[in-house]
């Protein structure tokens, strides 16, 4: 591969400042605008703890359900979220150019640990919330599954107050072969930061930890679309069952996306397929 194909290492270290989170660029404005619609009006889509994200930076630990993860959590918010992608990506011109607009990081797959939570700390003290999902892939059947413990290295060294969130919906919305969004209601719940005592203790502890509090956003997310069986883990995601729910009406007391208390906050997140 030429040298010219590849990213400079420089655009990820400490040399390359990132950019300011409270700058808000038009693409990204944009996009957010045209995404609210239609996941407000395709998906019903509604998320709530937002109020609980402090001003700064923050690391989001994120159930994977779909492709649609990245864009379900950051909906509701006012800052962007980073996430990371492999830097192949950024050479495709237009996917590359809107990628970087919206604050996507860049991650080179033969550096991926050291550089993602360098790229990771980096942006987080800098202001920015940043996503990942510690399943490391996304779910075959809608549960959340076993956590991958690379995460830990990046909790430990966050400096920034760590929350959980939950996804529920997204997994019928956007099945794993599915070509097309289909009109499944969507909820997200952002939790409560972790305690310091949570993060403390061993990779397995923290892992635990991080675990119960994800199936907990989870299961209120579940529950909150009116299925808490599933939300609890206790069965999988039915196609028949998922398809009798009914959609929110705009008689539904959920308060509107347009309209749902939006905190100044941050976030972004990374995926091994």
């Amino acid at each position: 591969m030429p040298p010219s194909a590849r990213l400079n290492a420089s655009e990820m270290s400490s040399e390359s400042p990132p950019p300011r989170p409270d700058r808000r660029n038009a693409t990204w404005f944009i996009s957010q605008m045209i995404l609210k619609v239609v996941f407000g009006l395709w998906t019903g889509y509604r998320a709530r703890g937002m109020e609980r994200l402090a001003p700064g930076g923050g690391l989001l630990l994120v159930n994977h359900q779909s492709y649609l993860d990245p864009v379900l959590v950051g909906l509701p918010l006012r800052r962007p979220v980073s996430y990371l992608a492999r830097d192949s990506l950024f050479r495709v011109p237009a996917l590359g150019t809107f990628m970087r607009a919206v604050y996507v990081m860049p991650i080179n797959r033969e550096a991926a640990g050291t550089e993602s939570i360098r790229e990771g700390v980096r942006r987080m003290r800098h202001g920015f919330l940043v996503g990942i999902f510690p399943e490391g892939t996304r779910t075959p059947d809608g549960r959340l599954g076993e956590l991958k413990p690379g995460f830990v290295a990046l909790v430990r060294r966050a400096g920034v107050p760590v929350y959980p969130v939950g996804i529920a919906g997204a997994f019928d919305a956007l099945p794993r072969k599915a070509k097309w969004l289909r009109p499944k209601p969507v909820r997200v719940v952002f939790g409560e930061p972790f305690t310091p005592e949570e993060l403390k203790g061993g990779t397995e502890a923290i892992t635990a930890a991080a675990h119960e509090r994800i199936a907990a956003c989870v299961a209120e997310a579940e529950a909150w679309l009116g299925r808490p069986e599933i939300g609890r883990g206790g069965g999988s995601v039915d196609e028949e069952v998922t398809a009798a729910l009914p959609l929110p009406t705009l008689e539904s007391p959920d308060p509107p996306l347009s309209r749902s208390p939006a905190s100044d906050s941050l976030s972004e997140a990374t995926s091994k397929e």
